[in-house]
């Protein structure tokens, strides 16, 4: 077994993806480690951990669809957008039904635009926004095409809204809970969010931040994802011996999956162990080039530190 998978991580909230990451770095006795997709400080939910030669496919799997369930209150607007930030608007909330609530969610499902709100870690100038916004200072935010894939309604009680959100990279739920108040004329911030999935990881199947802070380490090693986890549901290529070694040397091989057009990322296996090799993209021919190769030990036996 190698030090390279995937520990799908339960964060709570008040810490950052940062501190979760320099968590897992100091129990499990690694340097390489890093997370795939930022999760909001008062945000909890899955946190996909990547250890290792993992972290090279960091991009792929922070490109997959997430799933939140966000509770919305209604009647006030915030300058964060969650109820943690400074109230700017306050208006009375009318009776609403759980069809009225779906029918102001209908227009942001789909390719939609949003403006990356103030507190959030996109770059501006060489500056994190939410560093700007902290010291007062709103720039002008271009608007960036997000994918919304559903939103169920689940609850509708007086003032309180629950929706569960299926989403592609980069999508605010911060912003749209408050488009969707604006639809419903009285304002909205999210009271509560949770990260229920991260491409194929759930929340079912995540750690504890308990367990991450005084679980013992043989006990967190047993519970890491093998790093190909993070791609599944891509093709893949199983390579013998020698395209294995072709591959691993930059360069392509003549072998691609059945009826995978040309640009298709797919995962590269040996034949032989099974272990990853890397990823691979679908090339005319049909062959598969080399795009992101990790360098992994064979799987065998691993020493934990002492």
């Amino acid at each position: 077994m190698t030090d390279a998978g995937v520990l799908v991580l339960d964060k709570i909230t008040g810490v950052t993806s940062f501190d979760a990451v320099a968590l897992v770095r100091r129990r499990l006795a690694l340097k390489r480690v890093g997370h795939a997709g930022t999760l909001d400080p008062d945000a909890t939910g899955v946190l996909p951990i990547l250890l290792g030669e993992a972290t090279k496919l960091m991009p792929y799997l922070a490109d997959q669809d997430k799933e939140y369930v966000a509770t919305l209150r209604l009647g006030v607007t915030t300058d964060t957008g969650d109820v943690g930030g400074r109230v700017t608007a306050t208006t009375a909330v009318p009776a609403l039904s759980r069809l009225e609530v779906e029918m102001a969610c209908r227009p942001f499902v789909g390719r939609i635009k949003q403006v990356p709100p103030m507190f959030s870690a996109v770059h501006h100038g060489g500056r994190r926004l939410y560093e700007l916004a902290r010291e007062g200072i709103e720039v002008v935010r271009e608007p960036r095409e997000v994918v919304i894939h559903a939103i169920d309604v689940e609850e509708v009680v007086g003032d309180s809204v629950r929706l569960r959100v299926v989403c592609g990279k980069g999508t605010y739920v911060r912003v749209l809970a408050a488009d969707v108040g604006a639809a419903l004329g009285c304002g909205a911030a999210v009271a509560r969010l949770v990260r229920t999935r991260v491409g194929p990881f759930t929340l079912a199947e995540a750690v504890s931040w308990s367990e991450l802070e005084d679980g013992p380490a043989a006990a967190l090693w047993a519970r890491v994802r093998p790093a190909d986890s993070a791609l599944a549901g891509w093709l893949m290529v199983r390579l013998d011996a020698r395209a294995a070694s072709q591959f691993e040397h930059g360069q392509p091989v003549g072998i691609a999956p059945a009826g995978a057009v040309a640009g298709t990322l797919v995962r590269v296996h040996a034949a032989g162990d099974g272990r990853l090799l890397g990823v691979g993209e679908v090339m005319d021919g049909p062959r598969t080039r080399p795009v992101r190769m990790l360098h992994a030990d064979r799987p065998g036996p691993r020493v934990l530190p002492r």
